[in-house]
């Protein structure tokens, strides 16, 4: 916790910003394409459910307006989210967090948009002896009936919150504070709630709705494990391009203090050779080994006093 926190402010927007952002530019491309994609699919016509005289008894219920207006959808489902991973940053000051965060969001938003509506326009089928009369806009949605899109939308954001929650607050840290799951659990709440809206307003059955809740949650998790560990795990607090970069600082601070420790040693050893001299590299490398004695005589012959013999 000491480390993390003396690393906390390093990495910002300012500083490495620009650089994430060309390291994930690809994962920005195909993005766009998404949302291209999606605006696609909201455009082309739905397929046509096959009607029946005698299915009349389950599909004949009151029109009702949403309990959860569609435009409210993207606000609690990706605004909501945003704005506490921005909030988040401007507390720990960890881009690699913010930067992971909004596109594991929105990957898992768009990703679970264009299979939801993939699926509500795969199959076409004109054919039944039922003529529906009214708005054609609300015939058109009813045509758009599996999966729930409120419901996929609705898990696939809350339910990255969720779990990006949980590793930020440590849920499963294994020291029993039981009262973090409410907070792990409310966004899953809030989606349960708005798929029971749908079929409380007759638009979806439970059917479209579990199915829909069940994508949303399979692809957000999926998504936020891309970028971050488990819940469960130690450093679930994190990113793991965050445990990366530090990783590779270690390594930096551990090497240019070897260097620094070898410059001082070298610096404190005594130097080579001394009065100018070369030192003898002996034959091919061979050296004699010194003898103490031999070299007082030498220097009593080189100063005129010779030693007397007996």
């Amino acid at each position: 916790d000491m480390m993390r926190e003396a690393q906390q402010g390093t990495h910002t927007l300012r500083s490495h910003g620009m650089t994430l952002a060309r390291t994930h530019m690809h994962d920005w491309i195909i993005l766009v394409l998404l949302v291209i994609l999606e605006c696609i699919l909201l455009i082309i016509h739905p397929f046509y459910r096959f009607v029946g005289k005698d299915m009349m008894t389950d599909l004949s219920y009151p029109l009702k307006s949403n309990t959860v207006p569609i435009w409210s959808v993207p606000v609690y489902a990706m605004l909501l989210p945003l704005a506490i991973f921005v909030f988040i940053y401007f507390r720990r000051r960890d881009v690699y967090d913010l930067h992971h965060a909004v596109l594991g969001l929105l990957y898992s938003v768009l990703v679970t948009a264009v299979l939801t509506d993939s699926i509500k326009n795969a199959v076409y089928d004109s054919l039944g002896d039922v003529i529906c009369h009214g708005d054609k806009s609300v015939i058109r949605e009813g045509h758009k009936s599996f999966p729930s899109g409120h419901t996929s939308w609705s898990f696939a954001g809350l339910g990255f919150l969720s779990l990006y929650l949980s590793g930020k607050i440590r849920a499963f840290d294994g020291k029993g504070h039981v009262a973090k799951l409410c907070i792990v659990i409310l966004p899953l709440l809030v989606a349960a709630l708005v798929g029971i809206s749908r079929v409380d307003d007759y638009w979806h059955h439970w059917q479209d709705v579990f199915a829909g809740g069940l994508l949303g949650l399979v692809v957000s998790t999926f998504c936020y494990l891309q970028f971050f560990p488990p819940p469960y795990r130690t450093e679930a607090w994190g990113p793991y391009a965050y445990f990366l970069v530090l990783e590779a600082a270690r390594a930096q601070a551990q090497a240019q203090a070897q260097a620094q420790a070898a410059e001082n040693e070298a610096a404190q050893r005594p130097p080579q050779g001394d009065n100018g001299e070369e030192e003898d590299g002996g034959f091919m490398g061979l050296h004699l080994v010194d003898n103490p004695s031999m070299r007082r005589e030498e220097a009593d012959v080189e100063a005129g006093r010779v030693p007397s013999r007996g």
